[in-house]
């Protein structure tokens, strides 16, 4: 289940790909480690429009109401036709998430834990996760207290055949091309959850595979309030 991701393209890049975009995305930073509960760009599309914009990673669940006890949500969705998830289904609630790798857990040739991570190939370029968001007021950590919070998560499915000789269980739904993205904005759910498949065998490659606190592009771990976190 992937828990931590990348994303390390220009501003410029991102910002062509829509028609709006919040202010805190003007000058987007390098995103070298996405964790759960982290701020990270999304994309959404209202009347016809592509909005960038900044959400929390971890959708809660709808069959859970309790919205005063700390709930940081779910980041991966795998089965949406279980109730939990059923409500975020429509064009309103879906959106793309950016991507530039991301990482997989796996066992290291030492036997330690590690993460094997997954790009397009060497050179990084943009994709883009098939994502949901929502509007949500609650508790995500208890120093914060009831808040309202714009969150999102991914759908992920069956591994392909680079995914799976690193990470058996599942991988993160990918969409390739153009006309993929449009459907997800913007079909009905019947057409787009056609969508919700592994990549073709052969497509991503391996580009690291590291200790879980090695990061490409950044040493360690970025602690709480460290810059390349976007603020929500």
């Amino acid at each position: 289940m992937c828990n931590l991701y990348s994303m390390t393209t220009t501003t410029d890049a991102i910002q062509r790909l829509v028609d709006e975009w919040d202010e805190v995305m003007r000058n987007i930073p390098p995103l070298y480690a996405i964790y759960p509960d982290y701020g990270a760009p999304i994309i959404k599309e209202r009347a016809g429009r592509r909005l960038l914009g900044v959400a929390r990673w971890g959708i809660p669940s709808l069959k859970n109401s309790v919205t005063d006890k700390p709930d940081r949500g779910n980041t991966n969705i795998r089965h949406p036709w279980f109730d939990d998830w059923k409500g975020y289904l429509g064009v309103e609630n879906r959106c793309l998430v950016p991507v530039t790798r991301f990482a997989e857990p796996t066992k290291l040739d030492d036997g330690s834990s590690g993460n094997g991570w997954f790009a397009v190939d060497d050179t990084e370029p943009l994709f883009f996760f098939a994502g949901v968001h929502t509007q949500w007021t609650g508790v995500r950590r208890k120093d914060e207290g009831a808040l309202s919070h714009q969150l999102f998560a991914f759908f992920t499915t069956k591994p392909n055949d680079i995914v799976v000789a690193v990470h058996e269980k599942a991988m993160p739904v990918i969409l390739q091309s153009e006309e993929e993205r449009d459907v997800w904005l913007g079909a009905p759910w019947s057409e787009a959850k056609a969508l919700q498949k592994p990549l073709p065998d052969g497509v991503l490659e391996v580009i690291a595979r590291l200790p879980l606190k090695y990061v490409p592009g950044l040493n360690e771990i970025p602690e709480p309030g460290d810059p390349l976190r976007l603020p929500v």
